[in-house]
Formats: structure tokens, C-alpha cells, sequence
């Protein structure tokens, strides 16, 4: 089953981010790696939220990475959300 993992960015997020990021994209790297984050990035034009799809069994990964990303912890996400994602064709 696949999970989203939804983010909403504060206002100021590019100019914030970069304190946060390579803490960030080892998190994500780590998570890729074992199998479990398919693919992320964050929306363009405005850069106001990032989606990132999980695979698993339940939706506690997807919410155990948000719960230990610096994003989260550090205030540039202003909140997340896990829904789960019904893929009809590919996957």
C-alpha cells in the first residue's frame, strides 16, 4: 500500500530551509534507501508544500518520518498529514 505524506510549508521556507536540509535529505536518503520513500519534492510556483509517497504496510512510516524530520521539528513545516494512496495503474 502506498501512503502521501503531505506538507505545508511556513511562508518564508526557501530562505529557512537551508539550516535543516542535508539533515533533511539524509533522513529522506536513509528512508529511500531501505525501501520504504518512493518519491518526494516539494510543489513549485509557490513552493508551498512537499509530497512525499511511502510503501509499507500501514502509515506509520510515512508519520514516524515526519515525527524525526528536522523540517517538523525545526517549525518550517507548519503541518503534515498521511493519507493513504489507492494506485490504480503503475506501482
Amino acid at each position: 500500500m502506498y501512503y502521501i505524506l503531505f506538507y505545508d510549508y511556513v511562508a518564508d521556507y526557501m530562505e529557512r530551509r537551508g539550516a535543516y536540509r542535508p539533515d533533511h535529505f539524509a533522513l529522506a536518503s536513509a528512508a529511500h534507501e531501505r525501501g520504504e520513500l518512493v518519491i518526494a519534492g516539494a510543489l513549485a510556483d509557490p513552493p508551498d508544500r512537499g509530497v512525499l509517497v511511502f510503501k509499507g504496510d500501514g502509515p506509520q512510516v510515512a508519520e514516524n518520518f515526519a515525527r524525526h524530520d528536522p523540517y517538523v521539528l525545526n517549525g518550517i513545516v507548519t503541518r503534515w498529514e498521511v493519507r493513504p494512496w489507492t494506485v490504480v495503474i503503475g506501482g
